[in-house]
């Protein structure tokens, strides 16, 4: 099981927005299925199998060009236990019980 951080942008669109491009490549997220994800406002948490993921992210990098981007730049940060299984949640959960007790 891993958590991967990814943003995916379009380079040189000739406008400061991306939320359209981001949309074409949360839609693939939403239609694949097979992981869990959250939307957050710079990077996408995905949560699954990390060879699903990746298989995933090319998919969601393909529909970013697909919407007309020309170059696009890709940022993936792994987060992959093998000791445990630990949830998107749960490590937040736990950050905010230590905040909780200080």
């Amino acid at each position: 099981m891993a958590i991967v951080a990814v943003s995916i942008a379009p380079l040189g669109t000739g406008q400061p927005g991306v939320s359209e491009y981001v949309a074409a490549a949360e839609r693939i997220l939403r239609e694949d299925g097979r992981v869990r994800y959250r939307l957050d406002p710079m990077f996408t948490t995905i949560e699954g199998e990390l060879h699903v993921i990746f298989e995933i992210i090319e998919r969601m990098q393909e529909a970013v060009f697909d919407y007309g981007a020309v170059r696009v730049s890709t940022v993936i940060k792994i987060d992959e236990r093998r000791d445990k299984s630990a949830s998107m949640e749960e490590k937040v959960d736990k950050v905010e019980r230590l905040l909780s007790q200080a």
